[in-house]
């Protein structure tokens, strides 16, 4: 009897079809439990299925795992639908997933839950991060479909409460696949042109698959980046975007937002109104609050009797006067005394005050005292100064040191 001998190979390649061709394993729904959630740089996703009875080896090849709508989560319940299969190489069967639910809610609640949690705590949502809304913008820009019925509810309310209030619509795709790139990139293009003074981003009501585009990240991020305040507009009254809790202000609705971003003309007029009456009675009240202030300092006894209380003080500066005079004539005395006292030592010292005693003063042309015979020569006229004048004379000779030198 021959043996027939299979490689390992051509067993597991048996197994396989037989997963394959399984009515109930080639096309399944499983609930379990996630752990060892691994993303791969590749895309694919690795990860463990589990209840209290065993556990299953799931792999999610990256062109099913892009298509996710929510993060998988170690610990989180879920619904998967796949197929089991062998892996050939290591002969080891595990579920091919090609869609994940959360188990309980759908996959878009969980995916709003998840990225409105992680937004909230990097401060998305925070009041102290909103622009305020301008009261009065010159230009309104809007994003939304140029097809719908949106933009036409926002025209007809601008023309009625202010048609001076220009409009700017940039078309975007707010439905689909495609809906979150176009209002982001919107929403960045407003901002590069810089002249809109306020942005009104949304669309009609719908499903919350239809209005799935503004609870993706894409738009949440556009919205906090923006430096043009806006206003979010998703036509959905009691449910809350994203992009509602992003904004700077929400309206329920695309009319609502045109309402609430273009001023009425009439309630321009009665706020002018309103300001003119506030106004007026501020005027008034300050004109009456200064009267009575006037009132009060008339009535001061300084306005009153101004002269008792000046006399006080009058007194004070005669005394004072007084004072000052008497200081006055004592520093004069005390000055000419000591002038006195300057001259009559200049008087001894001086040389004049000699020459009524008999002295007298012999000087050259220049008025030099002559002290010293080699100041003179023969011949040289001098003067001779004395208390009532001078005499003039000729030097006919000179003993110098007992000798006698006489003009020849």
């Amino acid at each position: 009897m021959n043996k027939r001998i299979f490689t390992v190979g051509e067993i597991n390649k048996y197994i396989k079809r037989i997963f394959e061709e399984d009515f109930l394993l080639s096309s399944l729904w499983i609930q379990g439990e996630i752990s060892n959630f691994k993303p791969h740089r590749s895309g694919h996703v690795y990860f463990t299925l589990k209840d209290e009875l065993g556990s299953i080896a799931c792999v999610m090849f990256r062109s099913h795992a892009q298509n996710l709508l929510f993060n998988p989560e170690d610990g989180m319940s879920v619904v998967i639908r796949g197929y089991v299969s062998l892996y050939e190489k290591s002969g080891q069967y595990q579920l091919y997933a090609q869609d994940i639910e959360p188990a309980g809610k759908g996959a878009l609640q969980q995916a709003y839950e998840q990225l409105k949690n992680k937004l909230e705590q990097r401060g998305y949502f925070a009041e102290d991060m909103k622009q305020p809304i301008p009261f009065y913008p010159k230009t309104v820009g809007i994003i939304t479909s140029d097809t719908g019925a949106a933009i036409q509810d926002m025209i007809q309310i601008a023309k009625r409460r202010n048609p001076g209030i220009q409009l700017v619509l940039y078309p975007a795709i707010v439905q689909g696949k495609e809906a979150g790139a176009s209002i982001a990139h919107a929403i960045e293009q407003f901002n590069k042109w810089g002249q809109a003074d306020i942005l009104i981003v949304g669309r009609g009501g719908g499903s919350l698959e239809d209005l799935w585009a503004f609870n993706e990240e894409i738009v949440a991020q556009a919205i906090f980046s923006s430096r043009i305040p806006i206003i979010s507009a998703v036509g959905h009254e009691t449910d809350f975007t994203i992009a509602d809790f992003v904004a700077d202000l929400r309206a329920p609705t695309p009319s609502a937002a045109a309402e609430l971003a273009i001023p009425s003309q009439l309630d321009l007029k009665e706020r002018v109104r309103s300001h003119r009456r506030r106004l007026d009675f501020l005027l008034q009240y300050q004109i009456e609050s200064y009267k009575d202030q006037l009132t009060m300092i008339k009535n001061r006894p300084f306005f009153r009797r101004p002269l008792e209380l000046i006399y006080p003080h009058q007194q004070y500066i005669d005394q004072a006067e007084k004072k000052l005079q008497r200081n006055i004539q004592e520093k004069l005395k005390t000055v000419q005394t000591q002038l006195y006292h300057f001259i009559e030592k200049l008087e001894i010292l001086s040389p004049y005050s000699h020459l009524a005693r008999g002295y007298s003063i012999l000087m050259d042309k220049q008025g030099v005292p002559v002290t010293s015979l080699r100041q003179v020569q023969l011949g040289e006229e001098l003067y001779i100064k004395i208390s009532d004048g001078q005499i003039g004379v000729t030097v006919k000779n000179f003993d110098k040191e007992g000798e006698n030198n006489e003009k020849m």
